[in-house]
């Protein structure tokens, strides 16, 4: 079977206070963490006994994940796997970056959000730093809110040219054509983001060769539908993977509408399409930035 999976367990604290994130500076209990521990190890066992599978793997915590040893640990176990093609976090990019080392650079990777006014700008670009000396794959991100753009700006100008900075759409926040084409200048791909997407009766790879997984080893076909699909654990999944139409009636979140078989994004993001990195890296003439 070839197979990606999403993973979500349990832990939603973050060393951020982003105001426009429910889970900001929030606090696991440390039974709360134990649970969470708990859960993606039997989560990581149960990949590393899938050797017949071909896998690919996005933990999508909603906290911060690599500040917690068991999250590190997960990326560098499973990133020596030869069964899995890929494993990838959405981070902050607070954690040090040392662990990594014990990773097969060729496998790892992480999906970066940049959350300017929760940590220093510097700090930030020289951790990005850190990853491009070790020969980690990421892509650098923002949400792409008004007080956002400058510091956007001089991030992807600075940045190497092979970095692929991304603009998220903020929540519930419409953007005029010009504030639009100025975010494009920035992420060419932003326009994928502006507007949810249509998605009600339409064909989605979710539910059959993509997955979200939580911490119970429950199966659902994405975050976003809460139908389940059986246990992971038990395998009741597998007997249920087949070609679906998406349910909703749209689909507003990369990590949902890239799977979308309407939407031309796996080849846009073919090799990347865990840690959001597009094909031909950015599209910028010429390879440079800031010019």
């Amino acid at each position: 079977m070839d197979l990606t999976l999403l993973y979500r367990g349990p832990l939603s604290s973050c060393d951020f206070d982003c105001p426009y994130c429910p889970f900001a500076k929030r606090r696991d209990s440390r039974e709360q963490l134990r649970a969470d521990r708990a859960a993606l190890e039997r989560f990581t066992g149960w990949a590393a006994g899938q050797t017949g599978d071909r896998l690919r793997i996005l933990f999508t915590p909603w906290g911060e994940g690599l500040v917690r040893s068991w999250y590190r640990r997960a990326l560098v176990e499973l990133s020596r796997l030869p069964h899995v093609e890929r494993v990838a976090i959405q981070t902050n990019l607070s954690c040090r970056t040392d662990w990594l080392a014990e990773a097969d650079p060729e496998r790892v990777a992480l999906w970066c959000t940049y959350h300017p006014g929760q940590t220093p700008y510097e700090r930030f670009l020289a951790k990005c730093g850190e990853l491009t000396e070790r020969g980690v794959r990421f892509s650098v991100g923002v949400v792409g809110l008004p007080e956002h753009t400058e510091h956007a700006r001089r991030l992807w100008a600075a940045l190497p040219a092979h970095v692929y900075l991304w603009v998220n759409a903020a929540d519930g926040h419409t953007y005029t054509d010009a504030e639009a084409e100025e975010w494009t200048g920035i992420d060419p791909l932003f326009p994928y983001s502006r507007h949810p997407h249509r998605s009600a009766g339409l064909p989605c790879r979710t539910g059959e060769s993509v997955i979200s997984v939580d911490g119970e080893g429950t199966v659902r076909r994405c975050h976003f539908v809460k139908a389940e699909l059986g246990n992971l654990y038990d395998g009741s999944y597998r007997a249920a993977l087949r070609p679906r139409a998406c349910p909703l009636a749209l689909c507003d979140c990369h990590i949902g509408y890239v799977h979308l078989e309407t939407l031309p994004l796996y080849d846009v993001f073919a090799g990347g399409v865990l840690e959001r990195i597009p094909a031909g890296g950015t599209s910028v003439p010429g390879g440079l930035r800031g010019a």
